[in-house]
């Protein structure tokens, strides 16, 4: 009898183990299934290619769109040279920013540098991409590997003076710092001038006309210590004006392609 109880005892403690074995096991599988969600949340649409091209080219002025180097990317590998250039400059459109931490399918900047942004700036868009395709990293382990290459000094600021191009009739991104996530849809052709370690107080800025400075490395970083800055110089009233008109067909085509891209009053 009392061996009969003993065992009845052990076999209740056994199936207790169990289940107590079971409940650890899917308590250790959350993270993995949340992680695994995050990474196929990193998967793109392709924007279509001659869209994709045309929207790029629009950050350039005219004059050198024919000379510039285009790229365009390939959700499941990163950016890819869609047109050879001459003169130096770079154009294609930013799906993230790093700074953010964030993945999202609607962000798209249009941006180009010249030679010296190329060589310094556009590599890091291009291993961001790179690493978002893979399918491997969060954004935010993108962002701290980012942060981690700034701080050995694999990336740096641009060597000379110089400056990006963003004269594209409407852009879809963050208005902020990345201490807010809230994205827009806006139209607002500007000027960067390479500004690396400063801020706004520096050239005595005035963020509602300009010039000012954006440099988000400086949120994330430390105040001055972001390589990435920029004097931003909005067009002009009558040029920005000109500008939208002159892309009437690329904004219906962006419209067609994505409703959100509808330039609201007030250019938002």
């Amino acid at each position: 009898m009392n061996n009969s109880f003993s065992l009845q005892k052990k076999s209740q403690k056994f199936f207790f183990f169990l289940i107590v074995l079971l409940i650890i096991s899917q308590c250790l599988l959350l993270p993995l299934k949340g992680f695994g969600q995050k990474k196929a949340d990193s998967k793109l649409e392709k924007i279509p290619v001659s869209l994709e091209r045309d929207y790029a080219l629009s950050a350039l002025p005219p004059h050198l769109r024919k000379g510039a180097t285009v790229y365009l990317l390939d959700p499941a590998k990163g950016y890819y040279i869609d047109k050879k250039g001459t003169n130096g400059f770079v154009c294609f459109i930013s799906r993230m920013e790093w700074e953010w931490g964030e993945f999202r399918n609607d962000y798209t900047m249009p941006i180009s540098f010249d030679s010296a942004g190329a060589k310094a700036i556009f590599p890091v868009y291009q291993a961001v991409a790179a690493m978002r395709a893979s399918g491997k990293f969060t954004a935010t382990q993108i962002k701290n590997i980012v942060i981690g290459r700034i701080r050995k000094g694999i990336y740096k600021a641009p060597a000379r003076p110089g400056i990006s191009y963003m004269l594209e009739p409407v852009m879809r991104g963050y208005p902020g710092d990345p201490t807010s996530n809230k994205i827009m849809t806006m139209s607002m052709p500007h000027y960067m001038f390479y500004a690396p370690y400063m801020n706004t107080s520096d050239i005595g800025g005035d963020t509602d006309n300009g010039p000012f400075v954006s440099n988000p490395d400086n949120t994330v970083l430390g105040d001055k210590k972001g390589p990435y800055g920029y004097i931003i110089m909005p067009a002009g009233e009558i040029e920005a004006a000109k500008i939208v008109k002159d892309n009437s067909d690329l904004l219906k085509r962006l419209v067609a392609y994505k409703s959100y891209y509808k330039i609201k009053g007030g250019g938002m």
